[in-house]
């Protein structure tokens, strides 16, 4: 279960983000996750609370924004064409039926925002 260090890091970058903003508490984390990052929302959610917990992010919320994957047609003689990945994933286009040859959205795994309150 990778989601239980995924959520060590973020618990981790988020208490040095408190700690150089003068802060006691962090009340909220915000993640981008993409489609094929291949990370169990609720597993790392779960995962979160039990690292957060007796730290300041102690009862902070992590907020998912969930990003859907998109694959782009393109290479040799590819139409260029920009689609919805799917589940299971498909990169095949659905306009030729070249493989795709870029991912522009899917794989992310960003810390977006770190909310803080109180001061030390």
């Amino acid at each position: 279960m990778h989601e239980l260090s995924i959520a060590a890091s973020v618990v981790e970058s988020a208490q040095d983000v408190a700690h150089r903003l003068g802060a006691d508490r962090v009340e909220a984390v915000t993640l981008r996750i993409g489609a094929l990052a291949g990370v169990v929302a609720d597993a790392l959610r779960f995962s979160f609370a039990l690292v957060a917990e007796g730290t300041a992010l102690d009862g902070a919320e992590l907020v998912i924004e969930e990003i859907p994957a998109r694959a782009r047609c393109g290479g040799d003689g590819g139409c260029g064409t920009e689609f919805a990945v799917g589940s299971p994933p498909a990169l095949w286009c659905p306009a030729c039926a070249r493989p795709a040859t870029d991912v522009p959205a899917g794989r992310e795994l960003e810390l977006v925002e770190v909310r803080v309150a109180g001061s030390a």
